[in-house]
């Protein structure tokens, strides 16, 4: 029910965002976007400022760092499709950022800054080809991948959860 209750809310929200025709794969994109990182959001609420610096291992992300990844990769990404990050933003300094509050701050504003992003795409673009360094797709593809992404340390982060104690917030 709550899957259901989902799927109907991004079609509502990706026709309610819908400005144009042209627009229908930014704006579809933009709201299952914007969902995941609302969820990631809460994750990040969620989790207590000692349980930043869990691991389930050596040698993998703790919480915080899953968080900064997502960040990063977010500012990334548009960058590759030729958005430069704002001026405030220095990328090279993201993995610095610690404690709990900074943290889901950087989130916040590089999620803001994706969102916007997404919608100055142009459709006529879409198949202009991009070299992100992992792979080369066409910007339709890059459009998906910061979607796919985001859902993917979502469910990271899911883990994490479990792994603590903590419930998903929008679980209960």
């Amino acid at each position: 029910m709550k899957l259901k209750f989902l799927l109907l809310s991004v079609l509502a929200l990706s026709f309610y965002g819908l400005q144009a025709q042209d627009n229908l794969a930014q704006a579809t994109i933009k709201a299952v976007l914007e969902s995941n990182q609302g969820q990631v959001i809460q994750l990040a609420e969620a989790f207590s400022e000692e349980q930043y610096d869990w691991r389930p291992m050596e040698g993998v992300n703790s919480v915080g760092e899953a968080l900064m990844h997502i960040a990063g990769a977010n500012y990334y990404l548009a960058t590759k499709m030729g958005f430069a990050p704002p001026e405030d933003v220095d990328m090279m300094a993201l993995g610095k950022v610690t404690g709990k509050e900074n943290i889901i701050s950087a989130l916040k504003q590089s999620n803001a800054f994706v969102l916007e992003k997404i919608m100055e795409v142009d459709s006529d673009s879409f198949s202009e080809e991009v070299d992100f360094g992992f792979a080369t797709m066409n910007k339709l593809g890059g459009l998906l991948a910061m979607m796919e992404h985001n859902g993917e340390h979502k469910g990271q982060l899911i883990a994490y959860a479990r792994s603590n104690g903590v419930v998903p917030p929008w679980s209960m």
